[in-house]
């Protein structure tokens, strides 16, 4: 698993209660919710793209954005969600 993806998934797990993470390979996991995925992360080498259960993707330059930062976005996109 890539190290910046193992960051975001600590910093994730402290900000936003209840959200559970599979898996799906080396480079990308997917973040859950009451069985519902909700975001599917996926580090890209030079970027990582987050990509919502109905299929837009965003795209973040990994070198510019820290675990903590994207943690804090993928935070208030969770309670938007409420």
């Amino acid at each position: 698993m890539s190290e910046y993806i193992k960051q975001l998934k600590i910093q994730v797990a402290g900000k936003v209660p209840g959200v559970k993470f599979q898996d799906k390979s080396a480079m990308e996991v997917m973040i859950m919710k009451e069985g519902k995925t909700l975001l599917t992360i996926r580090d890209e080498k030079d970027y990582i793209t987050l990509t919502t259960a109905d299929g837009k993707s965003f795209k973040y330059d990994k070198w510019y954005t820290k675990p903590e930062n994207l943690a804090e976005t993928i935070k208030v996109y969770v309670e938007r969600l409420k």
